[in-house]
């Protein structure tokens, strides 16, 4: 015998009720600190917009075209790695000094010390291959470009960091000079140039390393769910801007790319994590 309807209600309404409730996702903390003493932030898993629309005349040729990409979330560090962290990871491990190749007055290190006037700057003169066995002893890895650029551009497709207003002294150290290393500035000095997430100095101070090989056309080839550049190449990304840049190389799209052997004065990295094995609060 069929059951009246409003019996039929109540049953389909108890059965809604007993299902078991949906999983909620994993709440990740929003910091953490790392193995080595950074800080990081976290960048949640979502999509964002990564170069440049055809329709803006800005861009490189290699910042085309736009595309929406989604990424797994990740940590950031906040700052760039200091030489202070980096003169640890030479004690533990007797990596070589960061010197630059060439000019012995582009160096900021005497022997193996480092002036106590520059350990909260960015190491400089260190090439991929030295910052990549950094962020390996540190637990972390170098940062993909799309990461990079998802931690500079948030979700909104923003030109810059901060926003969408124009570069000032206030907000990223650019158009500087070197002056025996006073064109570098300590980590965190502009913090409001900071991202959507709080990740600092990504744009001026100094250029930084990320994992990929560069791909002048990769953007038109490469996947939309985690690129990770090509499978090879000869050169690297390098993002970001440095102490001696123009404005106009401030944006979050720009590219650029360099020998991975390259020990520069205004280059250097920061470190990245995957989000997948953080334990939760």
């Amino acid at each position: 015998m069929p059951f009246p309807f409003g019996t039929r209600m109540l049953l389909v309404g108890s059965l809604i009720l007993a299902a078991p409730p949906a999983e909620n996702p994993r709440e990740l903390p929003k910091t953490l600190t790392g193995k080595d003493g950074a800080p990081m932030s976290l960048i949640p898993a979502g999509e964002f917009l990564m170069g440049t629309s055809l329709s803006n005349r800005d861009g490189g040729r290699d910042e085309y075209p736009e595309r929406r990409i989604s990424l797994d979330a990740f940590y950031m560090d906040v700052y760039e790695v200091t030489n202070s962290r980096y003169l640890e990871f030479i004690k533990a491990t007797g990596h070589r000094i960061p010197e630059h190749p060439r000019d012995k007055t582009l160096t900021l290190w005497q022997g193996n010390s480092v002036p106590d006037i520059f350990k909260d700057h960015p190491v400089i003169n260190v090439d991929w291959f030295d910052a990549d066995a950094y962020c390996t002893w540190a637990g972390k890895r170098l940062p993909t470009e799309a990461e990079w650029e998802r931690a500079a551009r948030g979700t909104t497709g923003r030109r810059f960091p901060w926003g969408n207003a124009e570069p000032t002294r206030k907000l990223a150290n650019y158009l500087n000079q070197w002056r025996n290393g006073a064109g570098l500035e300590p980590v965190g000095s502009h913090p409001q140039g900071a991202s959507p997430e709080g990740v600092q100095d990504l744009q001026g101070n100094v250029w930084e390393w990320v994992a990929d090989w560069y791909g002048a056309r990769y953007y038109e080839t490469g996947p939309n769910r985690n690129p990770k550049g090509p499978p090879e190449g000869t050169r690297k990304v390098i993002r970001g801007s440095g102490w001696e840049s123009e404005a106009p190389l401030l944006r979050s799209a720009h590219r650029l790319n360099s020998d991975p052997y390259n020990r520069n004065h205004s280059l250097g990295f920061r470190c990245a994590m995957d989000a997948s094995g953080v334990s939760t609060p």
